[in-house]
């Protein structure tokens, strides 16, 4: 019995997600069009529009997976380390597992925040976007320094939003100097005492 449209939908939008992943990483967001996702997908443009109003939405569909599956990782790397002396340094270690995959998306994501910079309506969906991955990196680096006893110096989302402009801008600068900087060592060392820094001791823990 073929499947329900209701059925289709999922199979449909995985399909448009897996095609446009590729497409951006491959030839990047701009040199992508609509065309290439479905043509690559198997699918047609209406299979396209009934789904997604333009390739922001799409990206921005990308982009909530990728997050939730980073802020899972991190929740799972947080409990791991939980009892641990320094549970803030070892919930760092797994952003500085980073692999040529997640190399990939920040080149993606990149060329994405360049273009969201110079279209303000753009820009406005993609922070919201930001601000739920943020939200949530502040949610565990929080319990993450309660096991620790401490508590942010400053709001704990502007906490998480500091530890992703310093990951981001080490990765940005490896990508550039082509192996001159050793990211995921500079991550483990330096963000720990970033938080630290940021942070002191609670006097209600």
């Amino acid at each position: 019995m073929p499947k329900s449209p209701t059925k289709r939908r999922p199979l449909t939008v995985a399909a448009l997600g897996e095609s446009a992943l590729a497409l951006f990483t491959e030839r990047g967001f701009h040199a992508t069009s609509v065309s290439d996702i479905v043509s690559r997908a198997g699918l047609t443009r209406g299979a396209f529009y009934s789904n997604f109003r333009d390739k922001e939405e799409l990206f921005l569909s990308l982009y909530d997976a990728h997050a939730d599956r980073l802020l899972e990782e991190l929740t799972c790397r947080a409990e791991a380390v939980g009892g641990t002396p320094d549970p803030v340094a070892g919930l760092f270690d797994q952003l500085a597992a980073h692999n040529e995959q997640e190399r990939a998306w920040f080149l993606v994501s990149m060329e994405f925040t360049l273009h969201a910079a110079r279209n303000p309506e753009v820009a406005r969906a993609l922070a919201v976007h930001e601000e739920r991955l943020n939200t949530g990196i502040a949610d565990i680096l929080t319990r993450c320094l309660e096991r620790t006893g401490r508590a942010p110096e400053v709001s704990a989302l502007t906490l998480a939003r500091l530890v992703v402009a310093f990951f981001e801008g080490l990765t940005a600068q490896e990508v550039t100097h082509a192996g001159d900087h050793d990211t995921p060592a500079l991550v483990h060392r330096a963000l720990p005492h970033l938080v630290q820094a940021l942070s002191r001791p609670d006097e209600h823990g």
